[in-house]
């Protein structure tokens, strides 16, 4: 079975705006998150569907490939979240980065992998001398 149209997924038309893709992808992400449907497979390959959807219709470039060659335009299966692409926490990370702050208030939607992230570059140090 091939992958879905990303805009069905989102369900939103291939004109849609950034501000509608980003409102149907939280929608979407929130409603089959794993945290309000624990245990379900299914919830859980909706919420990675969504995602993956999101993340290529929300960046311009991927998202004029992906609507000249479809699927093959932004890796196929081999760059999706199936494959070696992304990770359930890096799919947290972006799913943080929409809600902010605000949606770890929405009864207790945190995760246990978010709460332990550490974002790059944190422990980066650099010595620079400079002289005036």
């Amino acid at each position: 079975m091939g992958k879905r149209d990303y805009y069905e997924v989102l369900g939103v038309s291939k004109n849609a705006t950034k501000e509608e893709i980003k409102k149907a992808y939280r929608k979407q992400a929130l409603k089959y998150h794993p945290d309000k449907n624990p245990g379900d497979k299914k919830a859980e390959e909706n919420f990675k569907e969504a995602a993956e959807a999101y993340e290529v219709l929300s960046n311009d470039e991927k998202k004029a490939r992906y609507d000249r060659f479809g699927h093959a335009g932004v890796g196929g299966a081999a760059n999706g979240f199936g494959g070696a692409g992304m990770t359930m926490e890096d799919i947290f990370a972006s799913f943080g980065d929409i809600f902010g702050d605000a949606f770890g208030g929405f009864g207790g939607f945190t995760t246990e992998r978010r709460s332990r992230r550490v974002n790059k570059g944190t422990k980066l140090r650099i010595k620079v001398k400079l002289s005036l």
